[in-house]
C-alpha cells in the first residue's frame, strides 16, 4: 500500500464552546508599521477566525509572529508587522480557544500522544542515541508522496557540498525530481561552484581532502569568475560550470533564493543582499512548501521553521500536513528548531553528508 496523508479533522464547530463564540473583533492600526493594542500573534499551527456572518476562516500560510490583517478581499491574512499601513484592520484579542473568536487547532491531523498514562518513560526527548530507522522510512515515504503531490523544499549548508558524494548524491536528487526549491546563503552556492571549478571547496580537495597550493583563494577566484560572468544561469550557458548542486539547479529550472550576511564574500551576483527582500523570498518558497528538509544550517533552518506553516490548504479546499525534517550532527540545532514553536519538527541527528548518500540510495 502507498503512503497516504493523514485525514485532517475540522474543530466541532456545531458543538460547545466553539457554536456560541462571538465573532473576532478587528481594530485600525495606528500608524504604519504599529499594531492595535492587544493584536493577535499567529504560530504555525492552523487557526480559525470567526468572521462577522459567523462562519470560521481557516487562515492561509499562517506562521511565527505574525498579525491577522483583514484583506482587500474581506478575508483575513497573515502578514508582518513591517506590512501594516494607518488605517489597517488587525485581529485583537490573545484568547486562542474561541473566547475572542479565534481557536489555535493543534490536533487537527493526529491524536495526542501518549505513554499509557504514565507520568514517567525513559527516552521521551531526541538524542544521539535516539532511533531514526522509522523517521528515514518515513522520510523515503513523503518524498515520494510530493515529488509528484507536493513541493519539496530544501535549506541548505554548505557542508552538504564539502564532500564529492553528498555533492553529487544532492545532483542526483535534483535530477530526480525530489527537490523544488533551495532555500541557503552564499557559502553553499560559493563552494559548490568553487567545486566545480577547481573540485575543491575552501581550497581543499572535495575527494581526497588534499589541501592545494594557494587553495585559500579558490572561493575567491571563483566569486570573481562569477562574478565577471555575470552570475550563475550565464556562467552555465557559457559552459563555465559544468556540474554540481547550482549547476543543476540552473538545468532544471528549481528557483532558489541565496540569502546574503554580514560575513558574505563577494557576494555572487544572486545573492540578495537585502534582508527583508531575502526574508519575502525565502517565505514566498516556504509558503509553497508540503516537506522541508534542513540539513546543517542553524539559522537558516530556524528562519524557515518560523516561516513555514504546519498545514497547506489545497486547492480543492483540504488540509494536508506540512513536514518538516531537520538533519543535523548537533542536538542543539534541533532543540533550538523546537524552542523556537517549530513544534512539528523531526530531527534527524547524524553526518549530512552520509545522510545524502543514504537518502539517494533508498530513493
Amino acid at each position: 500500500m502507498g503512503f497516504v496523508l493523514p485525514e485532517y479533522r475540522h474543530p466541532d464547530f456545531n458543538g460547545a464552546p466553539l457554536a456560541g463564540a462571538p465573532a473576532a473583533v478587528f481594530c485600525a492600526c495606528p500608524a504604519d508599521g504599529v499594531a492595535p493594542a492587544g493584536f493577535h500573534a499567529t504560530s504555525v499551527f492552523p487557526e480559525y477566525v470567526r468572521m462577522q456572518d459567523g462562519h470560521w476562516e481557516l487562515l492561509r500560510r499562517s506562521r511565527m509572529d505574525c498579525v491577522i490583517r483583514l484583506g482587500t478581499d474581506g478575508r483575513p491574512e497573515v502578514t508582518e508587522f513591517r506590512r501594516l499601513r494607518k488605517g489597517d484592520m488587525v485581529t485583537v484579542g490573545r484568547g486562542e480557544n474561541g473566547e475572542q473568536g479565534i481557536y489555535l487547532h493543534t490536533g487537527g491531523f493526529e491524536p495526542a500522544r501518549q505513554c499509557g498514562g504514565e507520568a514517567f518513560a525513559f527516552r521521551t526527548g531526541t538524542s544521539r542515541e535516539t532511533s531514526f530507522s522509522i523517521a528515514y522510512d518515513t522520510l523515503y515515504d513523503i518524498m515520494r508522496h510530493d515529488r509528484s503531490h507536493g513541493r519539496i523544499i530544501w535549506v541548505a549548508g554548505p557542508a552538504v557540498v564539502f564532500d564529492s558524494d553528498a555533492r553529487a548524491a544532492f545532483c542526483r536528487l535534483i535530477d530526480k525530481g525530489y527537490v523544488h526549491g533551495l532555500l541557503a546563503g552564499n557559502a553553499l552556492a560559493t563552494h559548490d561552484l568553487e567545486g566545480a571549478l577547481f573540485n575543491t571547496a575552501l581550497g581543499q580537495g572535495i575527494y581526497d581532502k588534499r589541501q592545494m597550493p594557494l587553495g585559500h583563494y579558490h572561493h575567491l577566484d571563483t566569486l570573481n569568475t562569477l562574478r565577471e560572468a555575470g552570475g550563475i544561469e550565464r556562467a552555465v550557458q557559457q559552459g563555465q560550470i559544468r556540474g554540481g548542486v547550482m549547476h543543476a539547479l540552473t538545468r532544471q529550472g528549481i528557483p532558489y533564493v541565496l540569502a546574503g550576511s554580514i560575513r558574505d564574500d563577494g557576494p555572487l551576483p544572486e545573492v540578495e543582499p537585502d534582508v527583508y527582500s531575502a526574508q519575502d523570498a525565502m517565505r514566498n518558497l516556504a509558503g509553497e512548501a508540503t516537506t522541508v528538509v534542513a540539513l546543517a544550517t542553524q539559522l537558516h533552518t530556524i528562519a524557515t521553521g518560523n516561516m513555514t506553516p504546519s498545514y497547506q490548504v489545497t486547492q480543492d479546499g483540504g488540509v494536508r500536513p506540512v513536514y518538516f525534517f531537520i538533519v543535523d550532527m548537533s542536538e542543539f540545532a534541533a532543540g533550538k528548531l523546537a524552542d523556537r514553536g517549530s513544534l512539528t519538527a523531526h530531527a534527524i541527528l547524524t553526518n549530512v553528508q552520509d545522510f545524502m548518500v543514504n537518502l539517494d540510495r533508498a530513493l
